[in-house]
Order: C-alpha cells, then structure tokens, then sequence
C-alpha cells in the first residue's frame, strides 16, 4: 500500500507533531512540526525535514549544525496526527547543545536539570 501524506490529520495551520526518537537507544531527542511536503521531502531523502514556524521555511535537520537527523523509519499514531520519527542522531538533537531537547524534569515541584550542554 502506498503512502500518502496527505491521509494525515493535520492542525488547521496544516501541521502535524514529529517526536524524534533515536532509533538505537530509544531516547526521546525532541519534539518539531511537520506539513505534509516536510513529511514527503523526509521519506524521498531519508533527511529528516521539519517546518519551522518561527521562519516559516523548510528546515533540514543539522542543515547548519551538522547535528543530522538520518531517518531510520516514520510510524503513524493510531488517530494519524502525530508522528514518530525514528532516526540515527549526529551529535545534540538540541538546539542549546544537549543531546536531547528534554533535559529538564519537574520533581517534587522543583525543576532540576538534567545535563549540561556538550562541550
């Protein structure tokens, strides 16, 4: 069966949530959003694209940094508006240089980080 990524549940601004998880160790690196020629630029590449809402433009994984994104698999949820990318990581996923982008956690109503940037 093909895919179409136009099948997808997207918001009214035509996004769709990407969770990046590496692929090896399962570790959740971020969180980005996707319109459908983001999605479809990400399967024809195998580099994982995203949109940026902030520049309202493409954005290529490590594009600039060199922290790509190599897509190793796209699932779908079961209602089809989220995605999950599985990718093989180049250095931080995060843009503060973090391998992760969820590097804080709230415990006992303090919130603590949890690593410092790479060095």
């Amino acid at each position: 069966m093909s895919f179409d990524p136009s099948t997808l549940v997207y918001t009214e601004k035509g996004l769709i949530p990407a969770i990046a998880q590496d692929a090896t160790s399962g570790e959740v690196l971020m969180m980005a959003w996707m319109n459908a020629e983001a999605v479809a630029r990400t399967l024809e590449t195998g580099k994982v694209t995203y949109w940026s809402r902030s520049r309202a433009a493409f954005w290529v994984k490590g594009e600039s940094s060199g922290h790509v994104q190599k897509l190793v698999d796209l699932r779908v949820d079961c209602d089809r508006d989220c995605l999950l990318v599985l990718v093989n990581q180049t250095g931080p996923a995060c843009h503060t240089n973090r391998r992760t982008c969820f590097y804080t956690a709230v415990r006992d109503g303090v919130e603590l980080e949890l690593m410092a940037p790479d060095t």
